[in-house]
């Protein structure tokens, strides 16, 4: 396997950095600042005005949906040649926006790009390939182990010409944002159906449908994120338009796998650039601060943690690049055992760098002044998101002994 870039690759990387260097780092006061005057506003989850400046300057630069393989819709980029470019994005978790390449938008753009009817393509895909709306994967439910989707509740009922959906889902990533347009929710239209995994089906429904509330917002950690948010949400008969089912009845978990690969393996690019900028920052703090007549970077305990951070990364990388050419080469289903193993390493590696770095800023590192305490809740997110841990492990052993048995 040869990961060197391609000169493609390598100019794309190069441009992105130095847009980051130009652009990202310099403005994060200013995110800040128009974030919390959004609250004050009573506005937390609206449009911040810096994000939208910079969308206009990465998409006139050709930084924009880089995450697309289509070419028709997107950079043409292989899995392989995407990860050095998502990984420089991650080094603040919210600038991946900025590019049109955060999630959830990414994975339903995907979605659209992948299983929709030329009409569902024509009203919702081409906005979110401009950048003009934000979207929402409405998938956990907080009555159910959602760790086993089998489980989902949620009901999608044909009555007519439409589908009535009811249920509750919670942790929906985006859904609290104003530009927020679309939910893709999975639910069940077959919950009899002898097979398990035809009995869920996702259909797309704008969020201004009457008998959707958003109920709350959630916190990850006890911090909100706005402008995000991660809501819960109310579906109480709420009717759209049979032409608004993907693929058809029966077909969520066809969707659903063809949609999670890429965005799991994406989240773990993202993860490596935050653990680079973690251990970046722990570096330079211990190389600024004196304790017991000494600098911290001439402690053993400090440089065993250096060294011990660096080898994390470069274990996640180089099995993240392996599992993305694998997925270039051979398909998603048959590098399944390679994403869930990526899945697992990823935030468990990368989540121990960034506690090391909260531990090296002392006080500091649990506050508000650096960015590490929004990557840790990040990086410990992952840990659930998108498959639990042990999901992804069960699935390993699985395959790996499926040779045995």
């Amino acid at each position: 396997m040869d990961f060197e870039h391609s000169p493609k690759v390598a100019a794309l990387r190069a441009q992105l950095q130095a847009f980051m260097d130009e652009h990202v780092y310099p403005n994060e006061q200013r995110r800040e600042d128009e974030l919390a005057a959004n609250a004050r506003a009573g506005r937390p989850c609206a449009t911040v005005p810096v994000i939208e400046e910079l969308k206009a300057k990465a998409r006139a630069a050709g930084l924009w949906n880089l995450f697309l393989p289509e070419p028709e819709h997107g950079a043409g980029l292989t899995n392989l040649e995407y990860a050095p470019l998502a990984e420089i994005m991650g080094r603040r978790y919210w600038a991946s926006e900025i590019f049109n390449c955060g999630a959830p938008d990414t994975g339903n753009t995907e979605v659209l790009a992948r299983y929709g009817t030329p009409e569902q393509q024509q009203r919702w895909l081409g906005p979110l390939l401009a950048g003009e709306i934000r979207s929402a994967f409405a998938m956990t439910e907080p009555d159910v182990a959602s760790s086993d989707a089998t489980n989902i509740e949620c009901s999608i009922v044909r009555d007519g010409d439409d589908y009535v959906i009811n249920g509750r889902k919670w942790y929906i990533t985006g859904a609290a944002n104003e530009r927020c347009k679309l939910l893709i929710v999975m639910g069940k239209t077959s919950p009899d159906h002898p097979q398990r995994h035809r009995q869920q089906s996702m259909i797309l429904v704008p969020m201004d449908t009457p008998g959707i509330t958003v109920v709350r917002d959630m916190a990850l950690l006890g911090v909100y994120d706005p402008p995000f948010g991660h809501p819960e949400l109310r579906f109480q008969n709420v009717r759209v338009p049979v032409e608004n089912i993907l693929l058809g009845e029966g077909r969520g978990f066809e969707i659903a796998q063809g949609r999670l690969g890429p965005g799991r393996i994406h989240h773990c690019m993202r993860a490596i650039g935050m653990a680079e900028a973690a251990l970046e920052l722990m570096c330079r703090r211990l190389a600024s601060r004196k304790a017991f007549g000494k600098l911290l970077a001439e402690q053993g305990v400090w440089r065993e943690r250096i060294a011990e951070s660096r080898m994390l990364i470069e274990q996640t990388r180089w099995m993240v690049l392996h599992a993305a050419h694998r997925m270039d080469t051979v398909g998603n289903k048959v590098a399944a055992q390679e994403i869930a193993m990526i899945k697992v390493i990823a935030p468990n590696n990368c989540v121990k760098v960034v506690d090391w770095a909260m531990q090296a800023f002392g006080a500091m590192g649990l506050s508000q002044d650096t960015p590490l305490t929004a990557f840790y809740a990040y990086e410990r997110h992952l840990r659930i998101a998108d498959g639990p841990d042990e999901v992804h492990r069960n699935a390993i052993a699985k395959q790996e002994l499926a040779r045995y048995l």
